[in-house]
C-alpha cells in the first residue's frame, strides 16, 4: 500500500469514527418490524458533477439541505445531486431493507453504503446503463441492504440525469416492497391491457368500415400505451433491456406520436372543418408542429427534446380542451363527449408536466394523474365512438329506407309508364316496338336461321267500332287477342319469350287492328297444318253479347332472309304481301318483290319530291293548337302536303318515310322551315305571340349547319327563336341518342323550343327523355282516341300528364275529336290540345280567316267558365 493510500484510509476512518457529519448530524430513519418506514433525507447539489464519496462525506452539515418528507423535485437540470440518509434498526432482529428512488427516468444513479466500519457496497444503476444486471428486476432505482440489530447505516446516493430530476425516496421492508410492487404491477398491466383491448377494437372497426377516424383513435391510444410504458420503465425492462439509448428515444417519440394522432382524431371526430375554419387551421398548424417535434425527438439531445415535448404537450392539450366546447357550441353532438373526456386528461397532463418541470411536488396524484385522466378519456371516448357508430348506422338505415321507398315509387311509376309505352292499353299485348326488338335479337343471335314474320289484320275493325261502339269493340279485340295467344302457345314453331314480369309474349299488337308473330321455320314438323288450323279458327265468327261477329281477317307473311334482314323490313313486306293476298276467307299473302308496287316507285317518288320542292308543288297546311287554360289559340303546327302532277295528292305517310331513308328529308325540312317562318311572319302582325311547330327528323339532327340555317330563316323574317318549336318523335330521338342530344342542346341554347312528338308509341328510355332540352311533350292520338270509353286509357293518360309535369315539361294532346275528350283533358291539367274537334289542317289563308273568327273567345269552354263563375 502506498503512502497516499494509507493517508486517505486513515482520514476516512477518522472521519467515520470521530467527526463523521452524517452520523453526528443526521437524524437516522428508525426502522421497526411492525410499522411503516417514514423516510427523510438530505440533499447536496454538485453543479460540476465531479465530487466523489470522499469529498461528499467531508461536507459540513450546513451544506446539506433537509428534505423531511422524503421526496423532492428539481426540474430539468444538468447538476449532480447527492442524497444522504441514515437508517437505524431499533429491533433485536436483522432487517432486510430496500431503498427505492421511485422514478424510472434517472440516467445515472450510484448507491454507496457506509457503516461504522467504513464504506461498504456500491451499486450503479440508471436508464443510461443496460437494465441487467440489477439487484431487483424492477424499473425503479433500487438498493437492497441489511441492518443488524441496533445497527445504523448511512446511504449516499449520487443522481444525475438529463431530464427532469425527481427524487421520491422510499425505504421498505423487503417483503413489503415485493408485495407492493406486485400489486402495483398488476394495476399497471390491467391498465395497459384495457388500452390494448381498445386499440384492437378500433382497429377491427377501421378494417371493417374503412373509416380513418377509428385508425386515428387506435394510434392515439397506442401513443398513450407507449408513453406510459416508457415513462414507467416497463418497455425498457421487457422489450429492449440492453439498449438504453433506444429507451430514451422511444420515450421522446411517444409524446409527439400521441399528440399527432390525437389531433387527427379530434379534427375528424368533431368535424371541425365543417363548422370552424379557424379552429381547423389551428389544428392543422399543430399537426405540422407535432411532425417536426417527432423529428426533433429523434435527432436532438435529450434535454432539449424533453423540454420541447413538455411545452408542446401544454399547448396541444389546451387546444384540444378548447376544441370540444367550440364544437359543442356549433351543435356537434360529439363535442359534448369530447369536452367531458378531454378535461380530466388535460388536468392529468398538466399535473404530470408540472411535476416533470419541478412546479408541482412528487405525490401520488401528480405521479398517476395522467394515467387516471387517460383511462377516463379512453372509456368516455370509446362510448362516444359507439354512440357515433350507432347514430351513423341509424342515419344510414333511415337514408337507405327512404331511398328504397323512393326507388320503389319510381320503379312503380316507370313500370306503369313502360307498360303504357310497350303494351297496347286495350288488349295488353306487347306492341310493335317490342316485336321489332325481339325479332331483331333472334335474327342477330341466329343469322343462319329461317323465320317467318306473320301478320293478321282485322279488316272490318272500323265498321265494328262504328256499329258496336268502343266498349264492346275493345272486348271483342281482347277476346281475339286471347284466342290468338292461346293458339300460338300450342304451336312450338311460334317464338315466345317471357317479359320482365314473367308474362309470355307470343302475339304482338302491331297496330290497332293488326297482330303479328314470329315463326321458326325449322321448328315446323307438320307442313304448317297446325298453323292452317289456327288461321281457320281465327277466321270463324267471334261471339260477343249473343252476336257472331265476322272479322274478315287477312294474313300476310315475309320470309327471313329472302324478304328482309330486319324486323321493320319484314313487317313492311308482310303488309305488302297481305295487300296482294287473294280475296276470301283464309286468304294469306306472302311477300313477292314483283308485286311490290311501293318498291318500284320508290326512286322515282324521291326524284319527283326533289323536283316538287323546286317547282313549289308542295305546300304547308296549319292545324291550330289550343291553350286549355285560356281557351285561346296559341300556335299552329305546319303539316306538309304534296300534290303530284300525275298521282294527285300523295299522303305524307307514303313519301316522308322514303325521304328519311334516302336523306331527302333534310332538304324537305329546310323548305318547311323557310316556308313556315315566312307564313308565320305574315300572321304575327295580328298575332305577335303566335307559335309555329315544325316536324324534324332524326337525320336532320346530324345534318351540318342545322342551327345556322334555322337562325338565318328566323332573322330574315324578324321572328323570335321562342316562336319556333321543333317537333321530334321519341323514336327518332332514340336512334342516335348521343348525337341527337348534342344537336338538340345546341338548338335549345339558341332559344328554340323542343317538343317530343308521338309520346307513348315508342319504347324510349325515360332517363334519356329527361335529359332532352324539351319544353313540351305531345301525347300520341292512340292514347287519346278512346279516353272517354276506356278507364285504362284515362289512367294511362293521367299518369303520363303527371309524369311529364313532374319532369318540368308542358303536355299537349293531339288527335282530340270531341268536346267531352277536351273537357276531360282539361280536368287532367293537360296544357294544350289539337285535333279535328278544334280544326282540321288548313292552308294559310283559311287559317287566317279561322283565327279571326274563333280566337276572340275561349273555344268550347265558354259555358263551363260561366258555370264556374
Amino acid at each position: 500500500m502506498t503512502v497516499p493510500s494509507i493517508l486517505r484510509f486513515v482520514l476516512l476512518i477518522l472521519s467515520v469514527l470521530v467527526c463523521n457529519p452524517v452520523l453526528a448530524g443526521t437524524d437516522p430513519v428508525p426502522v421497526s418490524s411492525d410499522s411503516a418506514i417514514q423516510p427523510h433525507f438530505e440533499v447536496w447539489q454538485d453543479p460540476a458533477g465531479h465530487a466523489d464519496l470522499d469529498q461528499v462525506m467531508t461536507l459540513a452539515d450546513d451544506q446539506w439541505q433537509a428534505v423531511p418528507n422524503g421526496s423532492d423535485t428539481f426540474g430539468i437540470t444538468r447538476s449532480a445531486y447527492w442524497l444522504r440518509f441514515a437508517v437505524h434498526n431499533q429491533t433485536r432482529e436483522t432487517m432486510n431493507l430496500v431503498a427505492e428512488l421511485g422514478y424510472s427516468q434517472l440516467d445515472d444513479v450510484i448507491f454507496h453504503e457506509v457503516s461504522s466500519a467504513g464504506p461498504g457496497r456500491v451499486v450503479r444503476t440508471g436508464d443510461t446503463r443496460p437494465f441487467y444486471p440489477r439487484e431487483i428486476d424492477h424499473p425503479n432505482m433500487l438498493f437492497r441492504f441489511t441492518l443488524a440489530p441496533e445497527q445504523t447505516k448511512t446511504l449516499y446516493v449520487r443522481v444525475q440525469t438529463e431530464g427532469s430530476l425527481v427524487l421520491p425516496l422510499d425505504i421498505w421492508h423487503e417483503h413489503d416492497f415485493f408485495g407492493s410492487a406486485s400489486g402495483e404491477q398488476k394495476l399497471h398491466f390491467f391498465y395497459y391491457g384495457c388500452l390494448f383491448v381498445i386499440i384492437l377494437i378500433n382497429l377491427a372497426v377501421f378494417l371493417t368500415l374503412r373509416e380513418t377516424l377509428y385508425l386515428y383513435y387506435a394510434m392515439a391510444i397506442t401513443g398513450y400505451l407507449l408513453f406510459f410504458a416508457s415513462i414507467k420503465g416497463f418497455s425498457f425492462q421487457l422489450l429492449y433491456p440492453q439498449f438504453p439509448g433506444l429507451h430514451a428515444r422511444v420515450l421522446l417519440s411517444s409524446m409527439p406520436i400521441l399528440a399527432l394522432f390525437s389531433i387527427l382524431f379530434c379534427r375528424e371526430f368533431l368535424r371541425v372543418k365543417s363548422h370552424s375554419p379557424r379552429l381547423d387551421l389551428a389544428l392543422r398548424l399543430m399537426i405540422g408542429f407535432e411532425v417536426c417535434n417527432l423529428v426533433a425527438a429523434l435527432v436532438l439531445d435529450y434535454n432539449t427534446a424533453i423540454q420541447l415535448s413538455s411545452f408542446s404537450a401544454l399547448f396541444f392539450f389546451l387546444l384540444l380542451l378548447v376544441a370540444g366546447p367550440v364544437s359543442w357550441a356549433a351543435g356537434v353532438r360529439s363535442g359534448i363527449f369530447f369536452t367531458v373526456a378531454w378535461t380530466p386528461l388535460t388536468l392529468g397532463v398538466l399535473a404530470t408536466a408540472g411535476r416533470a418541470l419541478g412546479f408541482l411536488p412528487e405525490t401520488f396524484l401528480t405521479e398517476y394523474a395522467m394515467q387516471i385522466g387517460s383511462c377516463l378519456e379512453a372509456i368516455i371516448l370509446t362510448f362516444a365512438l359507439a354512440d357515433r357508430l350507432y347514430h351513423e348506422r341509424q342515419e344510414r338505415f333511415e337514408a337507405q329506407a327512404d331511398s328504397l321507398l323512393k326507388e320503389k315509387v319510381r320503379n312503380r311509376t316507370q313500370q306503369r309508364l313502360t307498360e303504357a309505352m310497350t303494351h297496347d292499353p286495350v288488349t295488353g299485348l306487347p306492341n310493335r316496338n317490342r316485336f321489332e326488338r325481339m325479332t331483331n335479337r333472334v335474327l342477330s343471335q341466329n343469322p343462319d336461321g329461317e323465320y317467318i314474320v306473320g301478320i293478321a289484320r282485322i279488316t272490318r275493325m272500323d265498321e265494328i267500332h262504328r256499329t258496336l261502339g268502343l266498349a264492346r269493340s275493345e272486348r271483342l279485340l281482347k277476346s281475339l287477342a286471347q284466342q290468338m295467344t292461346e293458339l300460338a302457345k300450342e304451336m312450338p314453331m311460334v317464338h315466345c319469350r317471357d317479359d320482365e314480369q314473367g308474362r309470355s309474349e307470343c302475339v304482338f299488337q302491331l297496330s290497332g287492328d293488326c297482330l303479328g308473330l314470329l315463326i321458326d321455320v325449322r321448328a315446323v314438323d307438320d307442313k304448317f297444318e297446325g298453323m292452317n288450323k289456327a288461321i281457320k279458327l281465327l277466321s270463324e265468327p267471334l261471339p260477343i253479347d249473343h252476336l257472331a261477329i265476322e272479322l274478315h281477317p287477312k294474313f300476310g307473311a315475309a320470309y327471313y332472309p329472302q324478304h328482309g334482314d330486319s324486323a321493320a323490313l319484314l313487317i313492311r313486306n308482310a303488309h305488302v304481301g297481305m295487300e296482294n293476298a287473294s280475296q276470301g276467307v283464309l286468304a294469306t299473302g306472302v311477300y313477292s318483290h314483283e308485286l311490290d308496287i311501293y318498291s318500284e316507285s320508290r326512286l322515282t317518288l324521291m326524284s319527283d319530291l326533289k323536283e316538287a320542292l323546286i317547282q313549289e308543288q308542295t305546300s304547308l297546311h296549319y292545324q291550330p293548337k289550343l291553350c286549355l287554360k285560356t281557351g285561346r289559340v296559341v300556335g299552329v303546327e305546319a303539316l306538309i302536303r304534296w300534290h303530284h302532277p300525275e298521282r294527285g295528292w300523295v299522303f305524307p305517310s307514303d313519301f316522308i318515310p322514303l325521304a328519311e331513308e334516302t336523306g331527302v328529308i333534310t332538304q324537305l325540312t329546310r323548305w318547311a322551315v323557310e316556308r313556315g317562318t315566312a307564313d308565320l311572319a305574315t300572321l304575327t302582325g295580328d298575332y305577335p305571340d303566335l307559335e309555329l311547330s315544325i316536324n324534324i327528323s332524326a337525320r336532320d339532327l346530324s345534318a351540318k349547319g342545322l342551327v345556322e340555317w334555322i337562325q338565318a330563316a328566323l332573322q330574315r323574317h324578324n321572328l323570335r327563336p321562342e316562336q319556333l318549336t321543333l317537333e321530334l318523335t321519341e323514336t327518332a330521338a332514340m336512334e342516335d341518342p348521343e348525337t341527337g342530344l348534342k344537336a338538340l342542346v345546341a338548338l335549345a341554347d339558341t332559344g328554340l323550343r323542343i317538343s317530343v312528338d308521338d309520346f307513348g308509341t315508342g319504347y324510349s328510355s325515360l332517363s334519356y327523355l329527361k335529359q332532352l332540352p324539351a319544353s313540351e311533350i305531345k301525347l300520341d292520338r292512340a292514347l287519346i282516341i278512346d279516353i272517354l270509353d276506356s278507364e285504362s286509357s284515362r289512367v294511362i293518360v293521367e299518369t303520363a300528364v303527371n309524369m311529364v309535369h313532374g319532369l318540368g315539361y308542358q303536355v299537349i294532346a293531339e288527335g282530340v275529336e270531341d268536346e267531352e275528350a277536351a273537357q276531360l283533358l282539361r280536368d287532367m291539367n293537360c296544357d294544350r290540345l289539337q285535333g279535328y274537334w278544334l280544326s282540321k289542317p288548313m292552308p294559310l289563308n283559311d287559317v287566317r280567316r279561322w283565327m279571326a273568327q274563333h280566337n276572340s273567345a275561349a273555344i268550347g269552354f265558354a259555358e263551363l267558365e260561366a258555370d264556374e263563375a
